[in-house]
């Protein structure tokens, strides 16, 4: 099927509505002044100007989108002639940034279905479209949107509604509905699944069965998606305020196992309750922190995200021979160069990920030097908020976790009679005798050289 062909057949289905001002709860004052200025001088300059997409959809809902944008006929070149702040960017699709300090406001003009698209304009590989540069009519440009909730468009001219493909039915049912026929819009951008169950989740909604039926066989063409463009979608997963919520639905859905092989597997593979839990108090204390309007960063999400795989790997190795610290920092580069393959984690990420990580075994080691120097470790303290999440794992870890926390309380010298005045068993390492037991030193197998290290 073409997925053209699929997508311009939608606006054929008699949905089209104009919702008068008086018949919904849509408002300009919970419009940004910036948008509301292109919005008028467009009107004012003869075009058809229209704030469109999610602020749309989050004002009718009642909440209050962060970006506006505007969907015009006016082309590109048209509104950077009405604006002097402005500026034109894109290859793909050129769009207009209208800037008023800090707030930029998205002006696009309405996207042609390439039903008279000249050769060379419009280029698909493998059914995905890989560019797009054709204008048309806001009929057109409703049916190439993504979902019915996401085609909503508030007319300046008259303050009115336009829905051309059912999305206020689905907005007041609560449903997110892929526009066209969804096997070929998935293999059109498969990143579109991630999308639909990032914006039920962040919504609150349930995906239509059609919508969702095709993630089942269509998942896997996520691990042909770029990399860099998945981590992106993990950001706004996880950091956007609903990251436990995106967490479920990725695992509802059977997404996670395409984005996260590794957590997927042990998640599946076991109840594993401890890892679970982690997992869900990571979310849950990542969206309170934003919702706080705190700074949070994605590598304390993916410490947590590859926890279990890199634990349990590291310890395989130090059960098979390997000295501690080489195996968990040999663990920590398995698991993350395989993570890479679906989600490009940047180097300044996967650093802090992997300190966090080696910190954890050092927690162990209470003498007196080493635990004034970890107490000054530059990552100490998401070293040591990652360790209080995980104090379900065992008595020894909450053990383990309320010591250092009364550590940061006391001050130098107290805390140096304190581990004085306690017995050796309190200040020396309180790790499993697995992990306490010495070995004797030798040099760790390279992977392919026979040896259990690098067989694993």
């Amino acid at each position: 099927m073409n997925p053209e062909t699929s997508v311009r057949d939608t606006s054929d289905t008699g949905a089209f509505r104009i919702i008068p001002r008086a018949a919904h709860s849509l408002s300009r004052k919970s419009i940004s002044a910036g948008a509301l200025r292109v919005l008028y001088r467009l009107n004012e300059a003869g075009y058809q100007a229209f704030l469109v997409g999610g602020a749309v959809r989050d004002l009718l809902l009642g909440g209050h989108p962060k970006d506006f944008d505007i969907a015009t006929n006016a082309t590109p070149e048209e509104v950077r002639a009405l604006f002097r702040n402005c500026r034109l960017i894109g290859r793909r699709f050129r769009l207009a940034h209208v800037v008023f300090g800090r707030e930029i406001v998205e002006v696009a003009t309405f996207r042609g279905s390439g039903a008279s698209d000249q050769e060379g304009d419009r280029h698909m590989i493998d059914g995905r479209l890989v560019r797009d540069n054709i204008y048309g009519s806001i009929e057109e440009d409703a049916v190439r949107r993504d979902f019915t909730v996401n085609a909503l468009y508030y007319d300046i001219a008259d303050f009115s509604v336009r829905d051309y493909v059912g999305g206020m039915a689905d907005l007041e049912h609560r449903v997110m509905r892929l526009i066209g026929e969804p096997e070929a819009r998935y293999r059109e951008d498969p990143v579109r699944m991630l999308r639909a169950a990032r914006l039920a989740a962040k919504l609150g909604f349930s995906i239509a069965p059609e919508t969702a039926a095709p993630f089942a066989t269509l998942g896997p063409l996520l691990g042909e998606a770029p990399p860099a463009r998945l981590f992106d979608e993990s950001l706004k997963l996880f950091l956007g305020g609903y990251g436990l919520a995106s967490f479920r639905a990725l695992e509802r859905y059977g997404l996670l196992g395409q984005v996260f092989p590794a957590t997927a597997r042990v998640l599946a593979d076991s109840d594993d309750p401890p890892f679970r839990r982690l997992l869900v108090q990571t979310f849950a204390s990542t969206d309170e922190r934003v919702r706080d309007d705190k700074p949070v960063t994605p590598a304390f999400l993916f410490a947590a995200l590859l926890w279990e795989p890199v634990r349990a790997l590291a310890q395989k190795l130090i059960d098979e021979g390997a000295e501690s610290p080489w195996a968990w920092s040999h663990a920590g580069e398995r698991v993350l160069r395989e993570q890479a393959q679906r989600v490009a984690i940047p180097r300044r990420f996967a650093v802090m990920i992997e300190e966090i990580w080696t910190l954890q075994e050092r927690f162990w080691q209470r003498t007196k030097k080493r635990a004034f120097r970890l107490l000054e470790h530059p990552r100490f303290r998401a070293a040591y908020d990652f360790l209080l999440l995980r104090a379900d794992e065992s008595p020894d870890i909450a053990e383990l976790g309320a010591w250092w926390t009364e550590a940061q309380q006391l001050g130098h010298d107290e805390l140096a009679e304190h581990m004085a005045a306690a017995p050796p068993s309190a200040t020396e390492s309180a790790a499993p005798a697995a992990k306490r037991k010495r070995r004797r030193r030798r040099k760790p197998a390279r992977p392919g050289d026979g040896g259990s290290a690098g067989g694993t």
